[in-house]
């Protein structure tokens, strides 16, 4: 039994935990209450995540980053969303954006723009989402014609979650109308590129830090070196982009009940009723059990579908989709446990439960709904497509 190769973080990764988590406590969490409350970008948090190259951990240590694994990166994001939900989007959303070049970009790509990505000269966000398709992506209508030794893109994106303070975008773009998802093909667009604009924040029920914007493409002129991979290969991109990515948003949502779950704990253990702390309380006692014991299942989760990310496992697409449905789903629920254990001091904006409540929601939905995860992974498990024990 001494043998038994026992789970556990490394020395390395544990590391990680401890370094985001004492950034965060420091210099994240003191403003997630006031960015919420504002909805303003967490500047505080960006500035922080940057100075020590968390902001885009993933970004590998030849174009200049730190070089991260899946699970550091995914480590990285989980802590910050603990503290902020809307500060993890920062990591979050670079490595979605700039996954394609990781996936499918010349070296000529990887190395201007994840160089300049390492460099914090700006973020990456993803534009794949459109008002008339959500789900279902291949009904997109922005087009990319090609001019010479040009593309130029005309369209609406939608949904764009950091539109306007990213500087980079990786665009989807129909340049093959007759082909359907083989007429997809994946550009990066500048924000400083003639004919780009952005609309209005939307107005959120949460994630209220991280701006979601449409993005207008009018003619936009970019060279023809800036499509990523080959013409007609931007929806195979796209989808195993999302394949890693989901993982991103399990730990966001791992980060998320973590902090509730931490927050309810203390609570239960100072809050007095019938002379005792409500932690004394069986049936309470029952529902924090049952909230720790859910976390720690969709963390194990979501580690479990990083590690297949790093080495490109052939059942990456069902642990992607397992780990982001699954994750969410409870966080869903441990955030609203931790409303009710507060009572009625949850249900106010005096306390750091509604608002995970809030951001929660979110990572049922976007990335895919947790109903599209659920197609996506009875299609793998029919195509016998996952581990075998």
């Amino acid at each position: 039994m001494s043998d038994f190769p026992l789970f556990a973080l490394s020395e390395e990764h544990q590391a990680v935990r401890e370094a985001v988590r004492d950034l965060c406590d420091a210099k994240v969490a003191p403003y997630a209450a006031a960015v919420d409350e504002e909805a303003r970008y967490p500047r505080e948090a960006a500035e922080a995540l940057q100075s020590v190259d968390f902001h885009a951990p993933h970004v590998p240590e030849e174009y200049g980053g730190a070089g991260a694994d899946a699970l550091a990166t995914v480590i990285v994001i989980e802590e910050v969303a603990r503290a902020c939900a809307s500060s993890s989007l920062i990591p979050a959303v670079n490595k979605l954006g700039s996954m394609p070049l990781l996936l499918a970009g010349s070296e000529e790509l990887k190395k201007k723009y994840l160089g300049a990505l390492a460099r914090g000269e700006g973020g990456f966000s993803y534009c794949l989402s459109e008002p008339e398709a959500g789900s279902d992506a291949v009904s997109m209508k922005t087009r990319a014609v090609r001019d010479g030794d040009h593309w130029v893109l005309d369209g609406v994106k939608r949904w764009i979650t950091n539109a306007g303070e990213s500087e980079f975008y990786t665009v989807m773009a129909v340049t093959d109308p007759g082909a359907r998802a083989k007429g997809i093909s994946a550009f990066v667009v500048e924000q400083g590129d003639e004919g780009i604009s952005f609309g209005a924040p939307e107005k959120k029920l949460g994630i209220k830090g991280s701006p979601t914007r449409e993005v207008y493409l009018d003619k936009v002129r970019i060279p023809a070196d800036r499509m990523i991979g080959d013409e007609g290969t931007g929806f195979e991109t796209a989808m195993r982009t999302l394949d890693h990515t989901r993982v991103t948003i399990a730990a966001q949502a791992v980060g998320i009940a973590q902090g509730a779950v931490d927050y309810a704990l203390a609570y239960a253990q100072e809050r007095q009723q019938f002379g005792k702390p409500i932690a004394d309380f069986q049936g309470l006692q029952f529902l924090l059990a049952d909230m720790g014991m859910k976390v720690e299942a969709a963390r194990q989760l979501t580690y479990a579908a990083a590690g297949r990310s790093e080495r490109g496992d052939a059942d990456l697409t069902f642990f992607g989709a397992a780990a982001k449905c699954f994750a969410s789903d409870v966080a869903m629920e441990v955030t609203t446990d931790a409303v009710q254990v507060l009572g009625g001091y949850g249900y106010t904006r005096d306390y750091p439960v509604e608002r995970m409540m809030r951001d929660a929601k979110i990572t049922q939905i976007y990335e895919g709904t947790n109903q599209v995860q659920r197609i996506v992974m009875a299609r793998q498990l029919l195509a016998g497509v996952q581990s075998k024990p």
